[in-house]
């Protein structure tokens, strides 16, 4: 309708209707929190060795030394991937011979983990590293799990919005909650690594497109006030109680099949919900169906005890608006002019290495000094406090030096661990927990900043071209973890050197605070150190077009 909120006005904007809808909705978020990182306890390695075979026929002397020791993480200990060879270690047992009196190892022969590996059990029963031998020359495979689940978020981006278009947000919704919770059920029967890694692709797709429909349904229901909330803190925190609850799942279920069905089970609880969440009156309104829409207002009038006006939609209104015709816009539009390719090529710069940051650091937990369970809680824990902060940041304070502070607080801290010293661990943690809520802060900015640098007749294409870039820096993160097997310092060097470029890069886009947001492309805020051309159009906008656009926060994404 040309103007719904006033339509609609006489409901309120925080009555029991309206309650009703952001607890359920926000509750619906929760268990993508623990499935979108789940990998990290699925795909846990524990320490292993080489295994040697039973009838191995070496003294007790020589099935202690069978292994070298090598330095893993600035610590010494059995390789994990190497072992004498067995051949000769039989023959020096036969002759009585003792390892390092009588041989220099160091000057012995090595050779592969013929015979698969030993599994430490202290931290996991089981994963999928465990139950297909994922290391060594096959330590490749694990991190390509979960990139390939972001793959699957990265294909769930490209249809979610349209299939929500097509069918309803509450259609969708509900349809692909089925998808996250069936296919996940269908990975714990999982056979081989390749069967996993394919429904792991399927349930992102889904675990992105249930996100983005509960988002969208929620902020065409709310109002305009409880809508800023609902995107910024609603959202996001269900998401971090989701996080919270995965290491916990995880410490008292430690074999992966148990721990995915445990994680897959909540989704079964979402299934009464389809009786109680209703379909978006908007989205009805705009297939030309009206009397569902004014049914569904009429029942959040009865809820929250409004009597409705006997008209809620004029059919003449409707049939005005379908008949205005809208100009159209292709991304190209988002590389037309100077100023706006410079605002797009560095949005997508900043989603991407956000991205890399955030999920970098998720993913690095168990990596950590100490407690793989309470580093992860503690990662999901700091989440909360840096959407509060950013939440604050937003309603008070500049989008860019908010933002450039954020990085650089992330982005720095990072950096200094490598000059931390070796016994002080928990330093370490830390400074990766201050990096991890910087990073996260950002990532909850970027959203608003974005949308309201991009005019109105583009906005949509600008925020889903970063978005898709945040897409691909999450798909490359496994692998910056990956880089700690080589050097543990390398993936903070690296993911710190690249948010404090960034938080630098930042400091270069125009402000957006306290302006109008622009209409056309001609309107856009200028771009520091471009020159401005003048033009004859001038930027007026109404109040309600002054509002912070809502944008999703699609983490886990």
């Amino acid at each position: 309708m040309p103007d719904y909120e006033g339509v609609t006005a006489f409901l309120g904007e925080w009555g029991p209707f309206q309650r009703l809808v952001f607890f359920l909705l926000s509750a619906s978020i929760v268990p993508n929190g623990f499935t979108g990182l789940s990998i990290v306890f699925l795909a846990g390695v524990p320490e292993h060795r080489c295994r040697l075979p039973p009838g191995a026929n070496l003294s007790r002397e020589w099935l202690n030394a069978s292994i070298p020791r090598e330095v893993q993480g600035g610590r010494e200990g059995p390789s994990r991937c190497r072992r004498y060879r067995l051949a000769s270690l039989a023959n020096f047992s036969a002759l009585g011979l003792q390892p390092g009196r009588d041989v220099d190892l160091s000057r012995l022969e090595q050779e592969k983990c013929l015979d698969g590996w030993e599994y430490s059990q202290e931290l996991y029963l089981s994963t999928i590293v465990t139950e297909w031998n994922l290391v060594c020359d096959d330590d490749w495979k694990a991190p390509l799990s979960a990139s390939l689940f972001f793959v699957g978020v990265l294909i769930g981006s490209f249809v979610s919005g349209q299939l929500s278009d097509k069918f309803g947000r509450k259609s969708v919704l509900f349809v692909t909650m089925g998808v996250q919770t069936g296919f996940s059920f269908l990975q714990v029967f999982s056979t081989s690594w390749e069967m996993f890694s394919v429904l792991f692709v399927i349930v992102g797709m889904g675990q992105i497109s249930n996100y983005v429909a509960a988002f969208v349904l929620g902020t065409e229901i709310l109002g305009k006030s409880v809508r800023i909330i609902f995107c910024t803190l609603g959202v996001c925190i269900f998401y971090a109680i989701g996080y919270m609850l995965l290491p916990l799942f995880a410490y008292f279920i430690r074999d992966w099949r148990m721990l995915l069905l445990a994680l897959t089970l909540p989704g079964l609880l979402c299934i009464p919900l389809w009786w109680v969440i209703p379909e978006s009156p908007r989205w009805l309104i705009s297939q030309g169906r009206l009397q569902e829409a004014e049914i569904i207002i009429r029942k959040a009038s009865k809820t929250n005890g409004i009597t409705a006006p006997g008209v809620i939609f004029d059919p003449m209104e409707l049939q005005e608006m379908t008949s205005q015709k809208q100009p159209s816009h292709t991304i190209l539009d988002l590389v037309r002019t100077q100023n706006i390719r410079f605002v797009t090529i560095m949005s997508v710069i900043l989603w991407m290495i956000i991205s890399v940051g955030y999920f970098g650091l998720s993913l690095d937990t168990p990596n950590l000094h100490g407690d793989a369970y309470v580093n992860c809680f503690l990662s999901a824990v700091i989440e909360v406090p840096a959407y509060v902060i950013a939440w604050v940041l937003l309603r008070n304070l500049p989008r860019r030096y908010s933002m450039a502070a954020a990085l650089f607080l992330g982005g720095c801290v990072l950096l200094f661990i490598q000059l931390v010293p070796a016994h002080l661990h928990i330093l370490s943690i830390i400074l990766v927990m201050l990096g991890k809520f910087g990073i996260t802060s950002s990532f909850s900015m970027v959203y608003v900043y974005t949308a309201e640098l991009y005019p109105t007749v583009v906005r949509n294409m600008g925020v889903g071209a970063s978005s898709m870039a945040s897409r691909l820096g999450s798909i490359l993160s496994p692998y910056f973890v990956y880089l700690g097997a080589y050097d543990r310092f390398l993936p903070y060097i690296l993911m710190g050197s690249l948010t404090v470029l960034t938080g630098i890069l930042t400091l270069f886009l125009p402000e957006s605070y306290g302006t109008p947001l622009p209409d056309t492309i001609e309107q856009m805020l200028r771009v520091k150190g471009l020159k401005h051309r003048p033009t004859s159009n001038s930027i007026r906008v109404s109040k309600d077009e002054e509002e912070i656009p809502v944008i999703l926060k699609s983490t886990a994404l």
